[in-house]
């Protein structure tokens, strides 16, 4: 019998779902590789599997590694099991992988973050405690990866993401108690004139979804919908509030574990959606405001986060900027070593400040509400040797006014057909 090599695509989530499968798979059989068409991030590290894995673009892969295998692509979508919600994603890769009849039960996804991605998700976590003064942090993540930009508006099709006007109302009231970080390529305004607000949120722009594992990892709680984020939280064993809309959390997420308080706002108000085996626009037409959250949603939502990261207090510790460090050892006596509460905020090797936009690699960081950071094709986000940076002040609103430009943003509170109102020309 040929030995196997197994494709994988898609998202972060469904790649990090494989993981128990293969894990599995390797208990009985040695001789196999896996090519990632989306990106072998969440592979690098692991015991077992690290060594087997291989970029779609790798040279001469097809030769070496291909030519005398059979290929296999394994689709968790296409078990019965998946579209019948009698399984999770992670089993219905098992059931693909390992060829079995029903699923079983799967230990967590296993990611292995090296010390260097620990320090940076650290730092980061902990530049955003001084600046904010909040000891206790949490990492919202309110869109899923079919989130749009469409001119003046942010809108998901398939209703997977949280809507911005309950995401922001949510964020204005964790913020005044702990330090928030926002997992978001997406800017979107939180309050009018953001930059002179009393209670500051980070933006991070990190490419590396490895130090975003990190920054979950080192974070107290976190908020996310159905992406990436809620299977980096199960992996590293964190708390987490996930809010689903249009799939189903016997799919998609962990119901029924200690560590998960789920909401699924899209009970009994959804079909499901058969992606990758037919395209339905009826069915995504019916579940178009299954992820749509009234004011006691958002409460509920809240009252979970709170619970979870507990009775707030303030920061007390230090922050050492990691050029500090480095200063601090070199042999240039002449260098100037910034206090710690200096306006200058020191990010990698960078120093900025924190009233003045940053121009990364990618451009300027302080971008405008809604612009969307580069990503690489298959909407994955680019990867290499990071530098977290980030802005905790937000670009100026736009002339309009926020407070009509948040009406814009699709309502989140009613229960019956969404409206939408047009900008005035004030």
């Amino acid at each position: 019998m040929r030995s196997k090599a197994f494709f994988v695509n898609g998202g972060a989530g469904r790649v990090i779902s494989s993981i128990p499968a293969f894990e599995k798979y390797a208990e009985t059989n040695d001789d196999f590789v896996i090519v990632c068409e989306g990106g072998t991030d969440f592979f690098k590290g692991h015991p077992t599997l690290d060594g087997k894995v291989y970029d779609h673009w790798h040279k001469n892969l097809f030769q070496e590694h291909i030519k005398q295998r059979d290929c296999v692509s394994p689709e968790p979508y296409r078990v019965w099991h998946y579209y019948n919600q009698k399984c999770t994603l992670a089993q219905a890769y098992d059931i693909e992988v390992n060829g079995l009849e029903e699923p079983r039960e799967l230990p967590k996804p296993r990611i292995e973050l090296n010390k260097m991605e620990v320090i940076q998700g650290y730092n980061v976590v902990q530049e955003v405690k001084s600046v904010t003064k909040k000891d206790k942090v949490i990492v919202i993540q309110p869109f899923g990866r079919s989130i749009q930009q469409m001119g003046e508006f942010i809108a998901d099709s398939s209703s997977r993401s949280m809507p911005t006007n309950a995401t922001v109302d949510i964020i204005n009231d964790l913020k005044k108690d702990y330090a928030v970080i926002v997992m978001s390529e997406i800017h979107f305004p939180v309050e009018e004139n953001e930059d002179k607000a009393k209670n500051k949120i980070a933006r991070p722009q990190i490419s590396d979804m490895r130090v975003w594992s990190a920054v979950i990892e080192v974070a107290d709680h976190f908020l996310g919908c159905d992406s990436m984020g809620q299977h980096i939280a199960r992996a590293l064993d964190k708390t987490a509030t996930v809010v689903v809309g249009s799939t189903y959390p016997e799919n998609i997420s962990y119901p029924g574990h200690k560590d998960f308080d789920i909401l699924d706002v899209g009970n009994g108000r959804r079909e499901y959606a058969p992606i990758r085996i037919t395209m339905d626009e009826r069915v995504d037409r019916f579940n178009d405001e299954a992820m749509e959250l009234d004011k006691d949603q958002v409460k509920e939502i809240i009252a979970s986060c709170r619970k979870r990261l507990g009775k707030p207090r303030a920061f007390t510790g230090t922050y050492v900027p990691p050029q500090q460090e480095q200063n601090a050892c070199c042999d240039n006596p002449q260098q100037k070593i910034m206090p710690p509460d200096s306006q200058m905020i020191n990010s990698g090797t960078q120093q900025f400040d924190a009233n003045r936009p940053l121009q990364t690699p990618y451009g300027n960081a302080m971008q405008k509400s809604g612009q969307r950071l580069p990503v690489a094709q298959d909407n994955q986000p680019m990867t290499g040797a990071p530098k977290p940076t980030f802005t905790l002040n937000k670009p100026k609103p736009p002339s309009k006014g926020f407070k009509q430009e948040v009406k814009n943003l699709l309502k989140s509170d009613k229960k019956s057909n969404i409206t939408i109102e047009r900008k005035s020309e004030n």
